[in-house]
């Protein structure tokens, strides 16, 4: 029997349930999302708060142990916030973190954990791979994850644009899925549909917009995407094959 590729669960999220888990989730602003493949489990950005993500990460039956590394997507409080809690209660291997992080925190980090100073683009486990550091006034980078289909792409806040990202990512392999931040809450109708437009030309093949995309941009999405759509929040959980 064919074995999923990872499942991804969003563990942090201001965006309510989707579906009634039976876990009673605390919702929050900022985003983190626990990556598991048969060869590692990634914990992708920390949310905003400790005890937010502690609680959810319980309420949501994941062993600490089994998180091997920490990725953080770039420096805003809502992506990193968890992370000393998160440190206290378990080893992670390495924490991977854009090279332009603050010295402070980064050394903050390090006297507790490996960090790896991340600048272009490289393989943080099999099968996940880090797009490098992007933007420029406010540095990010995102993963991706090999799935039977194409590439799944998460982001943390997409500051240096949804639309560069993915397409820095497309010329890697095909699009299977985006997920995440798209930081298109500010933005109107027109640059929105304009998005949309940018990622049906490059192929997208799903989307499932959350944290940071607005309602309204997780609206017209779902109207451009349809049955591709995916609605996602705290506590989603996807099976990629």
């Amino acid at each position: 029997m064919e074995q999923p590729a990872a499942t991804l669960t969003v563990v942090y999220d201001n965006n309510a349930p989707v579906s009634h888990s039976g876990a009673d989730l605390s919702s929050a602003w900022g985003f983190s999302c626990l990556i598991e493949t048969s060869a590692t489990t990634v914990l992708f950005d920390t949310g905003g708060d400790g005890p937010t993500l502690m609680h959810n990460l319980s309420e949501l039956g994941i062993d600490l142990a089994d998180i091997d590394i920490v990725v953080l997507s770039h420096y805003h409080s809502d992506h990193t916030g968890g992370l000393s809690a998160l440190l206290d209660a378990c080893e992670p291997s390495a924490v991977f973190m854009p090279r332009s992080f603050p010295d402070e925190f980064k050394t903050r980090i390090s006297e507790r954990t490996p960090v790896v100073e991340v600048t272009g683009p490289v393989e943080i486990a099999p099968g996940i791979r880090s797009t490098g550091e992007m933007g420029l006034a406010l540095i990010e980078q995102a993963i991706t994850v090999e799935t039977n289909k194409g590439l799944a792409l998460i982001t943390g806040c997409a500051h240096p644009g949804i639309v560069k990202i993915a397409t820095r990512v497309a010329e890697w392999g095909d699009l299977a899925l985006i997920l995440g931040g798209f930081h298109l809450k500010d933005s109107d109708d027109t640059r929105i549909s304009r998005v949309i437009a940018e990622l049906k030309r490059l192929d997208v093949q799903q989307a499932a917009p959350t944290h940071c995309s607005g309602e309204r941009g997780c609206e017209l999405f779902r109207k451009a995407f349809g049955d591709a759509y995916v609605a996602v929040g705290l506590g989603s959980k996807l099976v990629l094959s």
